[in-house]
């Protein structure tokens, strides 16, 4: 084992032991010494749900850069909680490529140099790899479905959703019931009602989202679970038997950027090989895999192919309809910002 698989193994137990985080690591086999140019290592850091797509993208680029520059790719991969995963790059783990849940967790990494301005310049479609929407799951046994976003509001409905404040899934959930009436002719008085409403109907909110789907589907919790399309597409293949709407009067567009961290790349000398998978991410075989996997494809001709397992949205507004990331963190994330004040109005410290 080379020297720098023991020290990503070590820093990844000092983030268990000192951060608490939960990790799934994998490793293809490693380079033996003193293959040089012969072999490149790479290190992809990256949010949990894609890590389907990511087990089928991996060989298939390491195969094309093999045939291409008869040079063998092995990769390093860590997969959880978008935030966790960009605190820890920050933190030390020497990422070459992440990809990520959120802008602000790249914007994150940026801040500290690790990654260079201008970043979603260096990728088709400002860098987002992958997308998807907002979706809610429901009980088979509720009386009346479940069939809009004005249906949260219903005295017999009990959602289950994380904090926006610790969880960036949960941010997404906001924006999208805020959207909902913003985005379609209503005013912002009538958005913040409105979502005062759903969180009133939402007792006790979860520290992500995957405390969310436990408490939803484990411990029997609500009757509405607020979530992203592609974790339910992804646990109905894995065999999970749920029902599930994707609202498609409105929607939000939730784009999940990469990017190369560029201090890493250069300090490992990985750049080229770095910079390749990332173009790579964008074709349309691996736009195929995020598409199998449950995300909307950011190719046009890869989502008409998929166009049949993905409900057409007829509103799909994005971030920037919304004046983007900085200031809707500022304005509803902040601290006494507008979840604060919905909190405080409910009852909820």
């Amino acid at each position: 084992m080379g020297v720098f698989k023991r020290s990503l193994q070590r820093s990844i137990a000092l983030f268990l032991l000192g951060l608490g985080m939960c990790w799934s690591i994998a490793a293809c086999s490693a380079p033996e010494a003193g293959d040089g140019p012969r072999s490149v290592e790479l290190t992809l850091v990256s949010y949990a749900v894609t890590r389907s797509a990511y087990e089928n993208i991996i060989p298939q680029f390491a195969a094309k850069w093999k045939a291409e520059h008869n040079q063998d790719v092995f990769f390093n991969y860590s997969y959880g909680a978008s935030g966790s995963q960009s605190r820890a790059v920050v933190d030390g783990l020497p990422a070459d490529i992440v990809s990520l849940a959120l802008e602000l967790d790249v914007q994150r990494i940026e801040e500290t140099g690790l990654i260079e301005p201008g970043w979603q310049q260096e990728a088709p479609y400002n860098s987002v790899a992958q997308r998807s929407v907002v979706a809610l799951v429901t009980r088979e046994n509720m009386a009346q479905p479940v069939t809009s976003w004005a249906d949260l509001t219903r005295e017999d409905v009990q959602i289950v959703t994380a904090n926006p404040k610790t969880s960036g899934g949960a941010r997404w959930n906001f924006l999208a019931l805020w959207g909902a009436i913003t985005e379609t002719g209503g005013t912002e008085e009538q958005a913040l009602d409105f979502t005062k409403e759903v969180f009133r109907h939402a007792p006790a909110l979860t520290r992500d989202a995957r405390e969310s789907s436990d408490a939803f589907f484990t411990q029997g919790q609500g009757n509405v679970l607020i979530n992203y399309e592609n974790e339910m597409i992804l646990a109905r293949r894995n065999g999970i038997d749920l029902e599930f709407i994707v609202p498609t009067d409105v929607n939000i567009s939730i784009d999940c950027p990469a990017a190369v961290v560029d201090a890493n790349v250069d300090r490992h000398g990985t750049r080229e090989v770095a910079e390749a998978f990332l173009q790579y991410l964008f074709t349309p075989e691996a736009q195929r895999e995020f598409a199998s996997a449950g995300f909307r494809s950011v190719d046009p001709q890869v989502e008409q192919e998929f166009a049949d397992q993905y409900p057409k949205v007829d509103r799909l507004f994005t971030i920037e309809d919304l004046g983007g990331w900085n200031a809707a963190q500022a304005k509803f994330f902040a601290d006494q910002g507008i979840f604060d004040q919905i909190q405080a109005e409910i009852g909820r410290s």
